[in-house]
Order: structure tokens, then C-alpha cells, then sequence
């Protein structure tokens, strides 16, 4: 039990079921180990938490840890996953005295705070962070997404580390010291400078933060941009009363295509519940993450796109008619290196994790892509209209086999030594690319399997040309799977 919870991409499971004390602490204290053997002159380590009840206590625990091991935290509070790793790349500094109304944050300056600094006077710069969420799992969930110098902490990093947290036996002091730093505040004012030409008038949109991390910063955003709009569920809460933040449910997003079919809104977007992930919405469409990479790369020059194995062919071949796609495996932490690797301009997932790196700093950014995608309004973009100009095509949804963690990738290498010798009966391969799991390229088509690297299941998607062919080609690829 204990060794699951340490997965390809972070660390998630249960509160105190899987996330103990003892674990968390050790979790805290062998990273710390870690970044003062990675970066020189490492000091600090940046921390936030999305609205999890029981995020705070994690972060007591984890707070503990990294002190014990020599290196100082910097707290940020309630904060988007996004906003955590945008610590990484600026100076961090205090926040504003509470209670001094005689000074606005915006204007930079402040009375002194109790330690006789001033905002902006003493920055600091994190070596690592270390996000708390459960990101769209359910309440009783939670865990860390971690970064050390900039690049993600994922792996075989994560696994030894995993191993090196079991093994231990090591006793923890509560040490709940930190520094608190102004991290959301710092992000809120870029991204309204990034993005203060906005000219949205005649326009009115609305978001649904399903309870999530995003509502700590969207409505400020809003606000200080003069952008119309009705937020939903705004306020940050981790028993999600009113719906589970998973934008890629189609359930969950009942409520927003509500308040879309009232034609009030030119667009809508949805929110995880860490706020790196998206939907967007028209009143007829939702624009999965691989079609919203077609929308953006035309606004770029030249521009380098990196999708996962499970984008739209569509995609790839439009993109390569006037810059380059590049398929690559699934998961953040992956699409992050190779963006790095390739410099490329942005990388895109169907389930709405978008990585800008044309303008900004090559992570997963969901308020980000919110900016982008009202930006292209501003340019007169017709989102329903450019949609129905691409090549129709039909896909489905995610199928998801269970299986188990021993078995899930002997039977991807079983199933590619198989396939080339099919049956006879068995429909025509032209390719089988195996950058991630098995994309099988029909003549009309193409179906994926592939393990999942954080759950016990193998992942199924097809696409053709329309419904009756990918339907035969999933008929036919999962029951040589059988």
C-alpha cells in the first residue's frame, strides 16, 4: 500500500490512510536530502495547497520534514497548483502587513512588516516546490507535485525516493517554522500585465472553478482585467459540494452548459480542482485540449507542438502543414522535459493540460490558458466556426480496462509481438507507433492502448473517419486484446 501511493507523475493517496504522519514527514525530509544534492546552494523550498481539508496538515507534516533536513520553507498559502510552480521562476517576497490599508497591494509598497522587511525588498529564490493536491481525485485524496530547479521530480526519482521513505526508520520532531511569501499575489499581477491589452467589450464569458483552487485567483484576474463575467462555485472547498472538479466528467460540466444555453456567453470554461487543467465550452462544442492546440499554434509563428499519443491525427496534420507536431507519451512531468528538450512553443493533452512555453515558462497552466483563449477572441477568432471547417472526424471517449500493476506493461509487449502477425480477418495496419504504449494506424484510423502510469488499468481510444468505422476498429483491436 504504502509503495503505491509513489506514482510515475507524484505522489498521491488516502489522507492518514496512505498519507500518515510518519510518511509525510519522511517524504519531506528524504526530498529536502535530495534538492541539497541536486542544487548548489540550495536553501529553499517553495510550498503550496489547493482546498483540501486536509491539506494543511499535510503541509505541517511536510514542513516539518524539510526543516529537519537543514533547508527553510516558504509558504504561500491556498494556492493553484499553477501558481505553485510559478514559484520557481521568479523572486518571491513577503506578503503585505495584514491590516495596512493605508497602502495597496498593486502599488508594490508596504508599511513594515513585524520582521522589518518590506514587500519587495528581500527576495527569495526556491531551489524546489512542492504542491499539495489531490488534483481531481476524490475528497479523501490528496498528495504532492514536486519540482526541483525548474524541472519536474517524477520517475524512477519518485520511486527511489519511494523506496528510500519506506525503508527508513527515522523519528521526526514537529518544526512547523516557515516564511510566508507573496506568491499569489505576484502571479495575479503578471498575468494582468501579460495581458492588460485584453479588449473584451461586447463580450461576457463564464467559469466554473467546481470549488477548486482556481476560484483563489480567477475572480481577482477578472476583475483587474474589466473582463464580464459570472464565476461559479468560486470559493474554494474541498468537500466540492456541488460538483466533483474533473472537467473531463461530462456530468460535471451539466451546470455550465446550462448557463451557456442561456446565450449569454460567448465561451465558458471549467477548472480541476488544482486549476492545470481546462475545459472550454461554446454553446454547441467542448473544445477538447488537442483541438484548442490546432486554435492556438495559428497564432504562432512557426510555431513546435507537442501532443500526447492521444491527440487527434487531425491535429498532427494540420500543424505539420505550417510548423511541426511532435507525438509524445502522456503525463506533465514527460510533456514538460521534452518541451524543454525541444523548445517547443506549447505542448497540448486531450484532457485540457495545456503547457505554454511560447510567452511564459513551459508548464501546465489552466488560468494561463484562459488568458490565451480570451486572447483569441480579442483577434476576432470564431471558435464554432473554425471547428466546423476541420476535417470531421469521430472519436471516443476514454476506455479504461482494469488489470493489474505486474501485468499492464507485459501485456503491451505481448500485445505488440502479436500484432504483427494478425488474423487474417483483422483490419489493415499501415504503423504501429510505439512512442507511448500501442497507437495502431488503420487505413481510416487509429486505436491506442497503452498502461496507465498511475492506476492499474490499461487506456483504450480510437478515432476514424466516422462513427461505424472507429467503432469496428475498437470491436476488433479490444478483442485480439481479450
Amino acid at each position: 500500500m504504502a509503495k503505491s501511493i509513489f506514482r510515475e507523475y507524484d505522489i498521491r493517496g488516502i489522507y492518514q490512510k496512505e498519507l500518515s504522519e510518519d510518511m509525510v514527514k519522511k517524504i519531506g525530509y528524504f526530498f529536502a536530502l535530495e534538492v541539497k544534492a541536486k542544487v548548489k546552494n540550495a536553501k529553499y523550498i517553495s510550498v503550496g495547497y489547493d482546498a483540501r481539508i486536509h491539506s494543511p496538515q499535510l503541509e505541517e507534516w511536510l514542513i516539518s520534514g524539510i526543516n529537519y533536513a537543514g533547508l527553510e520553507v516558504l509558504t504561500m498559502g491556498l494556492v493553484p497548483t499553477p501558481v505553485n510552480y510559478f514559484s520557481n521562476f521568479v523572486a518571491l517576497e513577503i506578503p503585505n502587513q495584514v491590516g495596512n490599508d493605508d497602502v495597496s497591494s498593486s502599488s508594490g509598497l508596504t508599511s513594515p512588516s513585524s520582521s522589518g522587511l518590506t514587500r519587495g525588498s528581500s527576495p527569495y529564490q526556491t531551489s524546489a516546490s512542492v504542491m499539495i493536491t489531490g488534483s481531481h481525485n476524490p475528497p479523501e485524496y490528496n498528495g504532492f507535485k514536486i519540482t526541483i530547479d525548474k524541472q519536474p521530480f517524477f520517475g524512477e526519482d519518485i520511486y527511489t525516493l519511494g523506496d528510500t521513505v519506506i525503508s527508513s526508520d527515522i523519528k521526526i520532531p514537529d518544526n512547523t517554522t516557515s516564511i510566508a511569501i507573496d506568491a499569489k499575489d505576484k502571479y495575479v499581477d503578471y498575468l494582468v500585465k501579460e495581458f492588460k491589452d485584453l479588449d473584451l467589450s461586447g463580450h461576457s464569458f463564464v467559469f466554473d472553478c467546481g470549488n477548486g483552487a482556481a476560484g483563489a485567483v480567477l475572480g481577482s484576474i477578472l476583475k483587474k482585467l474589466n473582463i464580464d463575467s459570472k464565476i461559479m462555485y468560486e470559493e474554494p472547498d474541498g468537500n466540492f459540494p456541488n460538483h466533483h472538479p474533473d472537467p473531463s466528467e461530462l456530468e460535471t460540466l451539466n451546470d455550465i452548459k446550462k448557463e451557456l444555453s442561456t446565450k449569454k456567453y460567448t465561451l465558458g470554461f471549467a477548472y480541476d480542482g488544482d486549476a492545470d487543467r481546462i475545459a472550454i465550452l461554446s454553446q454547441n462544442y467542448n473544445f477538447k485540449g488537442d483541438i484548442l492546440a490546432l486554435f492556438f499554434s495559428r497564432f504562432i509563428e512557426n510555431p513546435v507542438v507537442i501532443g500526447e499519443v492521444k491527440c487527434s491525427q487531425v491535429m498532427y496534420d494540420i500543424i505539420n502543414t505550417y510548423g511541426k507536431a511532435i507525438m509524445y507519451k502522456t503525463g506533465h512531468s514527460n510533456l514538460k522535459v521534452k518541451i524543454k528538450e525541444t523548445n517547443a512553443s506549447f505542448a497540448a493533452e486531450v484532457s485540457g493540460h495545456i503547457f505554454f512555453n511560447d510567452r511564459y515558462f513551459g508548464y501546465d497552466d489552466a488560468i494561463y490558458s484562459t488568458l490565451r483563449a480570451l486572447e483569441l477572441v480579442d483577434n476576432g477568432f470564431d471558435y464554432d466556426g473554425e471547428y466546423e471547417k476541420l476535417p470531421q472526424v469521430f472519436s471516443t471517449d476514454e476506455i479504461n480496462i482494469d488489470t493489474t500493476e505486474e501485468k499492464k506493461f507485459k501485456i503491451i509487449e505481448e500485445l505488440e509481438q502479436k500484432l504483427k502477425n494478425p488474423p487474417k480477418d483483422f483490419p489493415k495496419i499501415k504503423e504501429i507507433i510505439t512512442v507511448d504504449g500501442l497507437r495502431v494506424v488503420f487505413e481510416n484510423g487509429w486505436g491506442l492502448v497503452r498502461a496507465s502510469n498511475t492506476t492499474p488499468k490499461l487506456v483504450t481510444r480510437f478515432e476514424a473517419t466516422d462513427k461505424q468505422t472507429a467503432l469496428y476498429y475498437q470491436k476488433e483491436l479490444l478483442e485480439f486484446l481479450k
